[in-house]
């Protein structure tokens, strides 16, 4: 059976370089697996100026000659040996084939109008932003006045929502965080003898910095993004543009609630993840160090100060808030089209993720001598 594979000869003469092309130059077989990768490395040992051959070739199409074209720098070679079908092929391509576009480098002017543009867009960020705060604050002082008033039914429904929907997966994930580093710290304090110190470590580590950590990164995926969808699935609808005809402001039903849920939430939400990874931790002690649950649970209290629990649940009440926010104000933008739904759910969670781990670094920085 004849071979059909792609391929090149290239033999040596008195008269200069001969290519002579072999087997079945189509789509179908260029593209087969190590073809294409044999060729690219094939091609480039012959010069243009050799005397090519293609009267041996099986069979070849528009692919084949496209990529002889492009190696002969898209000039026939002097020295070319083909049937009048072959040239036919080939000056089809000639014809109608288009220059590849060369890759253009972006000069100092082109790399300083970027940054100035991308200068405007996160100042118009911010710009509603800080909008977005002021007028949340006004909505709290029109709370706290006119109580009545208070959007309470939608406040106590994103709790539910955001909070008591939350604690399997939020659970699960502390449980299975705090077995994991459990068992990745005991074997480091078995090398020095110092299994007992496993409670300091746990405890510090999870109450003061990963309990409330995970547990922001956790909402900040699933409650943030639902967040922006809804407001964002509203503004494709043009409810929000009925809201505004009917005079309902967007501060107050919107934002307010669910800033105010998530505020309320995400200390006990919390306060679970990290009982979650303390048990996981636990019950990993127990069963790589040999230290009982009694011990842990009684000198736990002696290990971690009361201060740090407090610090935690302040930072959780931040976290809510700033989780809260930035999801509304990404939504908001939303444009009325899906592609736009897609892009701001997406920098809503990426953005939310990146401030709570730049608030989590300000909080260890400022209360760096608290409950240590």
């Amino acid at each position: 059976m004849e071979d059909t594979t792609p391929r090149l000869t290239v033999e040596a003469g008195p008269q200069g370089t001969r290519a002579r092309l072999l087997g079945v130059w189509t789509a179908a077989q260029i593209t087969a697996p190590g073809v294409w990768a044999s060729l690219v490395r094939a091609l480039p040992t012959v010069g243009r100026d050799a005397a090519w051959d293609l009267t041996q070739l099986q069979r070849i199409d528009h692919l084949g000659a496209q990529a002889l074209w492009n190696h002969w720098g898209r000039v026939l070679p002097a020295q070319l040996q083909a049937s009048p079908e072959q040239r036919a092929v080939l000056e089809r391509v000639a014809r109608f084939s288009v220059e590849p576009p060369q890759p253009q480098r972006r000069t100092l002017g082109q790399y300083l109008l970027w940054l100035g543009e991308q200068i405007f867009v996160l100042g118009d960020h911010v710009r509603d932003l800080v909008a977005l705060v002021g007028q949340l604050l006004l909505d709290v002082i029109r709370l706290v006045r006119s109580p009545r008033d208070g959007p309470w039914r939608d406040i106590t429904g994103n709790i539910y929502q955001i909070g008591a929907t939350a604690l399997p997966i939020t659970a699960m994930v502390g449980f299975l965080i705090g077995v994991v580093l459990a068992y990745l710290t005991a074997q480091q304090l078995r090398l020095f003898g110092a299994e007992a110190f496993i409670v300091n470590i746990l405890g510090l580590s999870l109450i003061r910095e990963l309990g409330p950590v995970l547990a922001a990164v956790l909402i900040a995926g699933r409650s943030g993004s639902a967040i922006t969808a809804q407001i964002g699935v509203m503004r494709v609808t043009e409810e929000l543009d009925a809201m505004r005809v009917m005079g309902i402001p967007h501060g107050f039903r919107l934002v307010l609630p669910r800033a105010i849920a998530l505020a309320i939430a995400m200390p006990l939400i919390s306060l679970w993840t990290t009982l979650a990874a303390l048990i996981g931790g636990m019950l990993s002690a127990d069963l790589v160090l040999g230290i009982t649950p009694a011990y842990f649970i009684n000198n736990l209290p002696r290990a971690v100060q009361v201060a740090n629990l407090t610090l935690a649940m302040g930072k959780s009440v931040v976290f809510g808030a700033l989780i809260a926010l930035v999801a509304c104000h990404f939504g908001l933008r939303v444009k009325p089209n899906t592609e736009s739904l897609g892009r701001g759910t997406t920098a809503s969670v990426v953005t939310s993720i990146t401030v709570v781990i730049l608030i989590d670094a300000l909080f260890a920085v400022i209360f760096k001598n608290v409950g240590i």
